[in-house]
């Protein structure tokens, strides 16, 4: 019998203090804050915020009313408090009992201690695995959406769609517990608690949000006609028709990248403690790569000898911490190769380099220095010479870039800053590239011939 509380497993496997939580959760915002700043330059953002006080006000005092209520609201899932009752609680068992039921000849449930699953993996439906945060994200964006396309939907009629989407990701709630399960029983429990546990409910909210926003666009019943008469309140914008302009590059710059983290969220659900489906960043960002290639015939493709100079730099910056320490950190990968067959593992780490050496440093050069640190300049970033770019927008997708890269994200900022330095330098994208690449292929090999997968 495999006994497990996915949320405490899952937090053992990331390893992750109190402190690297907060840590993280800071990169996040920071980054959110970077994405608004690419879309939308700081002084639009100013202008809109100072002509909407009201309104920024009233969206503040939601949000800390959001804060304040979600510990409330929560405990309507925690068993150990009676006074709030199980209402959500039990419902999502029952639910996710049915279910597998259906699939499952063997399932053993217990109402009182919320486990539920076969004699070979069981699962304990805890507050945690409610959902609730996916029902509170689609709540928010449903508003949001609503209100930014508040004058070209028809209301009442659009507020329907709020309850099917908060249905919908409850319903995809359920089948993920289900999943979970499905798979524990199936004999991937690894699978199941580390893998699909943690990238299913951003797959179920990418789902549902997507289809929330297609169904508002597209179905006639919600569209209206727009007039300059439309009800509701007026809201002052400082946007104007040359800022909602948006080159025609941007989706060259960022799809490759877009592309790598959506094969990503895929590969990390499909598996343990290993992940085997990396080939699938290499081929999906290869593609988009290809698709593409008519943009990137104008780009400027020469490096020069400084580039790899600058990339076996940034080698060195990153393994001195572990070489000055003597350290070297237990990985889970590690493990897990060597218990492949000789000609799998090959194949696997033969995936690996290419990608690290060709298609992540194009994808990431052409993401972070090609159009985020010219994009925080200019709207038409295209148009932009690379010995244009100035310290600010280097520095932010400096910081940005770093905190892609986890608990190596000091390092990672200083790399994008030497990236960004040889760009601004020479002027050349293939610069950045070739320097970057120079970074992985070193570190590739001292992982290969030491085995420190750690720093991977």
């Amino acid at each position: 019998m495999f006994l497990a509380n996915i949320v405490a497993l899952n937090d053992q496997h990331l390893g992750l203090s109190s402190a690297a939580h907060i840590i993280a959760s800071a990169l996040v915002l920071f980054a959110i804050a970077l994405l608004s700043l690419a879309c939308i330059p700081l002084r639009v953002w100013i202008r809109t915020v100072s002509a909407n006080r009201s309104l920024v006000l009233l969206a503040s005092i939601s949000g800390a009313a959001a804060w304040w209520l979600r510990h409330p609201f929560q405990s309507f899932w925690d068993s150990s408090n009676l006074t709030h009752g199980r209402v959500l609680q039990i419902a999502a068992f029952y639910s996710v009992r049915k279910l597998v039921g259906l699939m499952l000849p063997d399932v053993i449930s217990n109402p009182s201690t919320f486990t539920l699953g076969t004699p070979r993996f069981l699962v304990f439906i805890a507050e945690e695995c409610s959902g609730l945060e996916g029902l509170g994200l689609v709540l928010i964006f449903t508003l949001v959406w609503l209100w930014y396309f508040r004058r070209e939907t028809r209301f009442p009629r659009a507020f329907l769609l709020i309850p099917c989407a908060l249905a919908c990701v409850w319903l995809l709630n359920i089948a993920r517990v289900a999943a979970i399960i499905l798979i524990g029983d199936a004999g991937a429990p690894d699978v199941a608690m580390v893998g699909f546990h943690s990238q299913a409910g951003w797959l179920a909210f990418t789902a549902v949000a997507l289809t929330f926003s297609m169904t508002t666009r597209r179905l006639s019943w919600l569209r209206r006609e727009s007039s300059g008469s439309s009800s509701g309140p007026t809201i002052v914008t400082a946007l104007t028709i040359h800022d909602t302009a948006e080159s025609s590059a941007t989706a060259a710059y960022l799809v490759p990248f877009l592309a790598i983290l959506a094969a990503s969220f895929i590969s990390k659900a499909a598996s343990g403690h290993f992940e085997w489906l990396y080939p699938l960043r290499f081929i999906t960002a290869a593609i988009a790569l290809w698709c593409f290639r008519s943009e990137y015939r104008k780009l400027d493709w020469r490096f020069g000898w400084f580039s790899p100079a600058i990339g076996a730099a940034v080698f060195l910056a990153w393994i001195a911490p572990g070489i000055w320490l003597h350290e070297r950190l237990a990985s889970p990968l590690g493990l897990a190769l060597p218990a492949l067959s000789p000609s799998l593992r090959a194949a696997w780490m033969a995936f690996r380099v290419a990608a690290a050496v060709i298609t992540v440093p194009l994808a990431e050069e052409l993401a972070f220095r090609g159009y985020l640190a010219r994009r925080l300049i200019s709207r038409n970033f295209d148009e932009l010479s690379f010995r244009s770019l100035t310290t600010l927008p280097v520095c932010l997708s400096s910081v940005a870039f770093g905190a892609m890269h986890g608990s190596h994200w000091f390092v990672g900022i200083l790399a994008g800053l030497a990236y960004a330095a040889v760009l601004k330098w020479r002027g050349r994208i293939g610069d950045a590239i070739v320097a970057h690449a120079t970074s992985n292929l070193l570190l590739a090999a001292w992982i290969l011939m030491r085995g420190d997968w750690s720093l991977g």
